[in-house]
């Protein structure tokens, strides 16, 4: 089976005072037809700027990949100009943004901004596009959609701006769908439904997702395989069924103690102690994890960890694991 997207040792970094400092460091992965791959790990891990990296949407001048490869349906994206890259961005590879209030314009109505969308991509007319949109946001589960489609983004609430951002990302039924925290500060019951909706979406097309996430319990909900992400680095990769029964990175035992649960009365919530090092105090020898792992010894922050195969489809990047113990620039 080809693969729909795939990652190999890719680097993207910030030019902060004239020194490029990586918040992508050396990750790789792959996401199958069809298949949902959860990206998780807290803020400042590099989630949001690996994805977008892959659609080529970093800050002009600013952020740049400054290594590996990206390939979308087997061909090499990573070096597409502006015009390549808006032939595939929102046509063949969509995404959901982070915050639909900053991502939708807000002097733009609903309608022209789902519009805009397929007009560029089809060779639909302006009424066309406009029942299409009208479709779309029934599909979504917005009532009213036919005047919906006339207001401001400002007159919608927090579940249905989430709704209409998903409408313009499936207007044109892309084949990989990055969604970058689509239920982010969205109340338990609007969260529920447009994972549900996300999910029936994509078992009508068979597109594949890559859903960014800090939340686990949707991680549980959605996806087949998760990759957990810290300090720019990929710690471990595994299924969801290993992810929640057998994880074996400290860092994801954390993450997954962490975890409140309904059936065990605890005074104290498990917490992991420290922060994600920023760009410019990023270790560049050891593992990045060193200064808060319970399990660190003293070769953590001399020798790099490497991502390792520990078991079929389970790999860690950690100095507990012999196999691991790889000196950075050593062979």
């Amino acid at each position: 089976m080809s693969l729909m997207l795939e990652v190999k040792n890719l680097k993207t970094g910030f030019d902060i005072d004239g020194e490029i400092y990586h918040a992508v460091d050396d990750v790789s992965f792959s996401v199958k037809p069809g298949q949902i791959l959860g990206v998780v790990g807290e803020s400042g891990c590099g989630k949001s700027v690996m994805s977008l990296s892959v659609m080529q949407l970093l800050p002009k001048g600013i952020g740049k990949i400054t290594g590996g490869e990206i390939k979308f349906q087997g061909k090499n994206i990573e070096n597409y100009s502006s015009d390549e890259m808006n032939k595939i961005r929102g046509k063949d590879i969509s995404m959901i943004f982070q915050e639909p209030m900053t991502s939708l314009n807000p002097v733009f109505t609903i309608g022209s901004q789902i519009e805009e969308i397929i007009l560029n991509h089809s060779t639909m007319s302006k009424a066309e596009a406009k029942r299409k949109s009208i479709e779309l946001l029934k599909q979504v589960g917005i009532p009213r959609a036919d005047q919906i489609i006339d207001e401001y983004p400002h007159q919608l609430s927090g579940g249905m701006r989430q709704r209409v951002m998903i409408a313009i990302a499936i207007a044109c039924q892309p084949k990989l769908l990055i969604a970058d925290e689509p239920t982010t500060a969205l109340d338990v019951t609007v969260q529920a439904q447009i994972l549900e909706l996300l999910k029936s979406i994509q078992a009508k097309t068979d597109m594949s997702i890559v859903l960014i996430t800090h939340d686990l319990g949707v991680v549980a909900e959605m996806c087949d395989d998760v990759i957990i992400m810290y300090a720019g680095k990929i710690v471990e990769r595994t299924n969801v069924d290993n992810l929640f029964h057998n994880p074996q990175h400290p860092y994801t035992k954390l993450l997954m103690a962490s975890i409140p649960r309904i059936d065990e009365e605890v005074e104290k919530l498990t917490t992991i102690q420290g922060i994600v090092p920023s760009l410019k105090n990023m270790p560049q020898l050891g593992c990045r994890f060193v200064d808060r792992c319970p399990s660190a010894m003293s070769e953590c922050s001399k020798v790099t960890p490497k991502l390792t195969f520990i078991d079929e489809g389970h790999e860690v990047s950690c100095l507990l694991y012999k196999d691991c113990n790889t000196r950075e620039g050593v062979s």
